[in-house]
């Protein structure tokens, strides 16, 4: 069988975000058949210029709108900023209106995941307004079940809504066991269902 690409796609200032991507990825590619396909967005400023060479100095390529109608899932991560997904990821996603005209997600199952500095810093309503752009595009949404152990003995992060991670206020705190093990576990989810779904309706 041929790989599938499974969409990580991530903004990250400090780097949390971006260690979360990087363990979804593993757990997708845990899965037979499943390929993790790393993707960021560009920084914005409000000034109206580009502030961002059009290949990133280090990680993961920027993403394209190709890479939303070529997925046959996604996994969304952000830092929070008030309660809600970075500006630069939501600069990505209003300018997907092509896609959402011609449907080009619609079906694909889809999970979000986050970083906050504090423990109440918002993780949870972030992960609720990622959602959002997500179902407008026909995105089936995805959590974390409390069958996995570590959503239930986690101090640091961890939603049945998505993955989240405590990074603390200067965004330096490492990313938990517990918090790896839930990144793998989110990804390992989100690919056999991606694949179940492509499956099955061939």
């Amino acid at each position: 069988m041929s790989q599938a690409d499974i969409l990580v796609l991530y903004y990250s200032r400090y780097g949390a975000t971006r260690d979360l991507a990087r363990f979804i990825a593993e757990g997708i590619e845990s899965v037979p058949g499943a390929n993790a396909r790393l993707r960021t967005v560009p920084a914005i400023s409000t000034v109206c210029e580009a502030t961002e060479s059009a290949v990133p100095s280090d990680g993961a390529p920027y993403a394209e709108y190709t890479d939303l109608q070529e997925c046959i899932g996604l996994a969304l991560g952000s830092p929070t900023r008030f309660g809600n997904m970075a500006a630069p990821m939501k600069y990505f996603w209003d300018g997907s209106s092509s896609e959402w005209l011609n449907g080009a997600l619609i079906g694909k199952p889809a999970c979000v995941f986050t970083s906050t500095g504090s423990l109440h810093g918002g993780q949870e309503s972030t992960l609720l307004t990622m959602m959002i752009p997500l179902l407008h595009h026909g995105m089936m949404i995805m959590g974390l079940p409390y069958s996995e152990p570590d959503l239930m003995s986690t101090t640091t992060g961890g939603s049945p809504y998505g993955l989240t991670h405590l990074a603390h206020a200067d965004g330096r705190a490492p990313i938990s066991p517990e918090e790896q093990r839930l990144a793998r576990a989110q990804g390992k989810r989100l690919a056999q269902t991606a694949l179940k779904l492509t499956l099955g309706s061939k």
